[in-house]
Order: C-alpha cells, then structure tokens, then sequence
C-alpha cells in the first residue's frame, strides 16, 4: 500500500458524511473502493464492517497521516503506531467505550484480483493537539511562503511553482464545510509538488535548502489534511 493511496482520507471522508447523515453507507463504501479497489476490513467486506461498527456505538472516524518523527493523529499503542507508520496512513474508529486503529495494506488475490485490506488494531483515544482547520491552514500558508522562498533561491533545474502542480484530488464528501473543501485540494496539489520532488542537478548544500523547505511543507501539508478530514465536526464558522 503506497504512503499516497487516498484509500484512509477517503474512508474517513465518506465515512463520517454517511454517519453525519448526509450519504447513505452503499454510496460511502462504493467512494471508499473507487480509491483502493475492492475493500474488506478484517474478514468482512467494508459494508458489512461499517455497519457492525455503528451497531457497536461507532460515532465518528478520524484520520493519521504519520511519517517518521511524526506520529500526527496516533496515540498508541507501539504496535498500531508502527503499522500506521510504515504506510503512512491510518483511520481511526472512534466508538462509544474503545477505538479501532484501521490500516489499510495491499489485498492481492490470483494474478487480476488488486483490493483493499484494512487491518484492525486496538488504537488509542482521539489525540488533543490536532490542529483546528483555521491553525491548519494558517501553518499551510506560511509554509507555501517559506518553501517558495527557499525553492526559488536554491539554482538548478527549473521548479514549478506549488500552485501550479497536481491538479486533481483531494476531494471531500457532502457535508463538510467549503472551507475544509479548500484545504483538503490544496493540500492534495501540494502533496503531489512533494512527491515531484527530485534532487538531480543539485549540490550538496541544495539538496539541504531544499530537503528543510520540503520537509516543513510535508508537515504542513499532512496536518491540513487531517483538519480538513475532522472539520465535520468543528463547530460552524465564518469563511
């Protein structure tokens, strides 16, 4: 399972819009295996998975987009961390008395079947220091400013600007605010500028301007995601 695939974001989304009310469960699971293909968490396939979790008091799912050093939206346990880190991606079942960790790993059957599993951890709660969508996209915007800056000082082969690349992704579900909408596709685009990203032509001391500039922007770019994924359930506001 690649660190890119949209297979949690998407869960997430058309998850907690089918919780919210706003979609029903077939049109959720059928945006969740548009993403990933033919999707089954454990031993169910994701309908049947998603409504035993509502049975089971499921309230709403939230979104990890970990990297190494940066565990953003884990809280344990080690096991469940590290399977979520070495893709890059998790969601989080939130229910009424526990919460399941989701991790989603390539499912290959035969030489044509490609799929989705999601494997099942015992996670922990809900982290407190996730950022509101206002902070995330506060964080964002300066850390377009700074890398720009940092880019456009560092010679070497031609760099497109940030806005300019990765057009398409990154969309929501019914439901969540236009502002989350705009987050999550700038964020989606900026995420495609980093996996862009190549250090041929540079000198040494380049490839370090560029590796600080690109790391705080892969920073940015994951914590906006996760606002945006969890800003159904922010209070409304003004845009």
């Amino acid at each position: 399972m690649r660190p890119e695939s949209p297979v949690c974001p998407s869960l997430v989304a058309w998850g907690n819009a089918w919780l919210a009310g706003h979609v029903g469960l077939d049109e959720a699971a059928d945006h969740v295996e548009a993403a990933g293909g033919p999707a089954v968490a454990g031993d169910l396939p994701l309908r049947k998975y998603l409504a035993n979790l509502r049975s089971d008091g499921l309230r709403e799912l939230r979104l990890a987009l970990p990297a190494p050093g940066d565990p953003l939206g884990l809280s344990g346990p080690a096991s469940f961390n590290s399977a979520a880190v070495d893709v890059g991606q998790a969601a989080i079942a939130v229910l009424d008395e526990h919460n399941l960790g989701l991790v989603p790993a390539a499912d290959l059957r035969g030489s044509s079947y490609v799929g989705v599993r999601l494997e099942v951890h015992d996670a922990g709660p809900v982290r407190p220091d996730l950022p509101s969508l206002s902070e995330a996209e506060r964080e964002l915007s300066d850390a377009i400013r700074s890398a720009t800056e940092a880019l456009a000082s560092v010679d070497g082969p031609a760099q497109e600007r940030p806005e300019r690349l990765g057009q398409r992704g990154g969309e929501l579900a019914p439901g969540y605010p236009a502002r989350a909408h705009r987050v999550s596709t700038l964020a989606t685009r900026l995420a495609t500028v980093l996996r862009l990203a190549d250090e041929r032509g540079l000198t040494s001391g380049q490839i370090a301007a560029r590796s600080v500039a690109l790391r705080e922007l892969d920073r940015a770019v994951r914590r906006a995601l996760v606002a945006a994924h969890h800003a159904i359930f922010e209070p409304l506001r003004d845009e």
